[in-house]
């Protein structure tokens, strides 16, 4: 993330397991069929590298490399350490800034970022980053949660209190937590002028789906730098936090429990 910007969950275990989880499968399905062997790849802001590492594996071949970046040295040990175990070998990671890509003009037939626009403060300028180091041809493709569109049953007035909350504090840290609904708004503003705009949806409705996603939600409503930001910004108090995550406990035990998360999504021609 940039300077000027906080990166509101931090990268506390609650949240890192949330993101392991992703896959390009499940993540970034809008990407996927422009992928070939031997293209070059940029992955922005790649967290611990489970969907670089599969993007990874799409362009191998024919010199086909990832250069998966991120402005956290420890969370990309990590990404370093789970690629070696999987044997992807055409992937390189390195620290950076999104607003300012360490990269000449055109370098890249592919330019990614997953959950990453929504924690900067100026996307759009981040946008044109990408669009500058991706090559005429080549795709820029974001994706980003939409924070007001998340939507959940049973009904669970702490989840209410929640979904407020994490608005309020994602963007006093400079963000914009309901970026999926922008995404199409900032690539025109980033002078893309061929756009695909789309939307995927996460769903947890199962009973390990509910337990899993229930579980690292009230850690991270109570544990992460999020519920530092929370209670240091007069947002919430401890015992508030401590009401949220009986929540989401509550509403992972339930035997009908759904929840919804809407991801805008971009694939944007250079």
């Amino acid at each position: 993330m940039p300077n000027d910007a906080t990166y509101t969950h931090g990268h506390h275990d609650s949240v890192l397991r949330s993101h392991r989880w992703r896959t390009a499968e499940n993540s970034a399905g809008h990407l996927l069929p422009e992928l070939r062997p031997g293209q070059r790849l940029l992955d922005v802001g790649c967290g611990p590298g489970t969907i670089s590492a599969d993007l990874a594996e799409r362009v191998a071949g024919d010199g086909g490399e990832v250069v998966a970046l991120d402005a956290a040295p420890g969370v990309l040990e990590q990404a370093r350490a789970a690629a070696s175990a999987r044997g992807v070998t055409n992937i390189r990671f390195t620290t950076g800034d999104a607003l300012a890509l360490d990269f000449p003009d055109g370098a890249f037939d592919v330019t990614h970022a997953h959950q990453v626009l929504q924690h900067l403060a100026d996307p759009v300028a981040a946008l044109r980053e990408m669009r500058r180091v991706t090559r005429p041809g080549g795709v820029v493709a974001v994706r980003d949660a939409d924070y007001a569109a998340m939507t959940w049953y049973p009904e669970a007035p702490g989840l209410t209190e929640w979904a407020a909350l994490y608005r309020a504090v994602a963007r006093a840290d400079g963000g914009e937590p309901d970026a999926g609904r922008r995404l199409l708004s900032w690539a025109r503003q980033a002078g893309f002028t061929d756009v695909r705009s789309s939307a995927g949806v996460w769903t947890f409705a199962t009973e390990a789906e509910r337990a899993w996603w229930s579980d690292l939600w009230a850690e991270r409503t109570t544990a992460s730098a999020y519920a530092e930001r929370a209670v240091s910004g007069g947002y919430a108090t401890r015992a508030d936090l401590e009401r949220v995550a009986a929540s989401w406990r509550e509403w992972g035990r339930a035997a009908d429990g759904w929840f919804a998360v809407l991801n805008g999504e971009a694939l944007c021609r250079v």
